[in-house]
């Protein structure tokens, strides 16, 4: 399966704009910008790639969590992730994408907090984002609700 995205620019990189669109139509010329990406620190600008990569490492991981609850025999209620993506300037100029990490919230009856922490776990391990992510440190907080 493959899925597709388009990104056009105009202009240079301070100074020039793009949009962003997906197959789905999810995003559909949504605008980005250096300012939206690099300056503007409510991020209400438009969006941004890491913002962008936190959103498929959350779902990601917290469908392939679900999958694995439910194999042991507890679906979840309910399962909330926040993933925080930090880009951080390079070693010889330019920037890279150093850490995600994940805040987990699950509501999940009949199952105790050491399951949860090893199932999450191994989701966070094991989701395909996080096997894309391989060179970036990833990190987990997991709250168990009753």
């Amino acid at each position: 399966m493959k899925r597709t995205a388009t990104a056009k620019w105009s202009g240079s990189l301070k100074d020039g704009s793009g949009s962003l669109s997906t197959q789905s139509s999810v995003l559909s010329d949504t605008p980005y910008s250096f300012e939206g990406r690099f300056e503007d620190a409510d991020g209400k600008s438009g969006t941004n790639p890491e913002e962008l990569i936190g959103a498929a490492h959350a779902g990601c991981f917290t469908m392939q969590l679900s999958h694995m609850l439910a194999q042991e025999g507890h679906p979840a209620d309910m399962l909330e992730t926040k993933a925080s993506v930090t880009v951080s300037p390079k070693d010889g100029g330019g920037f890279e994408i150093t850490q995600s990490h994940l805040f987990l919230t699950g509501k999940v009856p009949g199952i105790d907090h050491d399951t949860f922490m090893k199932l999450a776990t191994t989701a966070k391990a094991g989701c395909p984002v996080s096997v894309a992510l391989a060179g970036t440190e990833i990190s987990l907080e997991a709250k168990l609700e009753e």
